[in-house]
């Protein structure tokens, strides 16, 4: 009986299907098609071989990641940069979107979303380049430094600093694009709200953690979910472009570390391995976050 419905429904709405049907394949062409080549990292490849031609071999890719004597140091610095840049830049659009939501004139609200907004735009290429103009030892930054300590700090060379560089220039960059999906949820609430709490006489404070917060909550649970959920699959293009011989350390992290096994040095079974296993990490952190916030969500969370 549910079959028939189901077929009667799509029989009736076919047009809303049609809708979908090109997202629906280029999804299945450019996802899943590709995860044929999953079977790379199981085999030594080889291209006069080919994927199904080359030699099995098993985990042994796997193993020798696990083994090596570098594996603690790329796998914590990965951790340690997308948890902190997780923790320090998640609060920050809602921040923005709280506040932009308390503007009245539409003009400077307009303005000053230019102004946020911008930085999205500007190529990570162009934001390492301000960063090594603005943080080397003749920068602007460094003659500030100079007056206080009378030498500079070289910022872009020092694993102390690679963190903290990385993690608040991402934050600066993304988070007014990232207050959108927020300043879109505020926008559905009922002005009503507003005035009956100010004649309740309730403060700016308490109108935004009992009416603006809970608003959010549904979308600040989906956003946490899927951004831990990715917290291990950290582009390797900004991490690279700030690498310096002497900032390795900290600035190694897993995506940079395929991308020269690899790109560079050809080694594309152990590469994917490593690519492999990296997203083995991030779908268990998404179900494992995903349960909690349900359980701390009263039920609600991204499935």
């Amino acid at each position: 009986m549910n079959v028939q419905k189901t077929m009667r429904f799509m029989k009736t709405n076919y047009f809303l299907y049609l809708l979908i049907a090109p997202a629906f394949l280029l999804t299945i062409i450019f996802k899943y098609i590709p995860m044929y080549g999953v079977l790379i990292a199981f085999k030594d490849f080889s291209y006069s071989k080919g994927i199904l031609g080359s030699e099995w071999a098993g985990f042994d890719h796997f193993a020798k990641f696990l083994n090596a004597p570098n594996f603690e140091v790329i796998f914590m610095n990965t951790l340690k940069l997308s948890a902190y840049g997780l923790l320090l830049g998640f609060p920050v659009p809602i921040l923005l979107a709280l506040m932009l939501n308390q503007l009245r004139k539409a003009a400077a609200k307009k303005n000053i979303q230019l102004i946020l907004y911008a930085p999205n735009f500007i190529s990570v290429v162009v934001i390492v380049g301000m960063l090594f103009v603005f943080l080397s030892p003749t920068g602007p930054v460094n003659k500030i430094v100079t007056l206080v300590t009378d030498h500079p700090i070289t910022f872009m060379s020092d694993p102390e600093y690679f963190r903290a560089i990385y993690i608040l220039s991402g934050i600066w960059q993304t988070a007014g694009w990232s207050s959108i999906i927020f300043v879109a949820a505020l926008a559905s609430v009922d002005p009503e709200l507003h005035h009956a709490a100010n004649m309740d006489g309730a403060n700016l404070l308490q109108r935004i953690w009992h009416i603006d917060l809970p608003a959010l909550k549904p979308v600040m649970a989906i956003l946490f979910i899927l951004s831990a959920g990715g917290i291990m699959a950290i582009g390797h293009e900004k991490a690279f472009l700030m690498q310096t011989a002497l900032n390795i350390p900290t600035s190694e992290i897993i995506a940079t570390y395929v991308y020269k096994v690899g790109l560079k040095a050809g080694d594309y079974s152990y590469s994917a391995a490593i690519g492999l296993f990296n997203s083995v990490i991030n779908i268990i952190l998404l179900v494992f976050v995903n349960y909690v916030v349900k359980k701390l969500n009263e039920g609600e969370g991204l499935y």
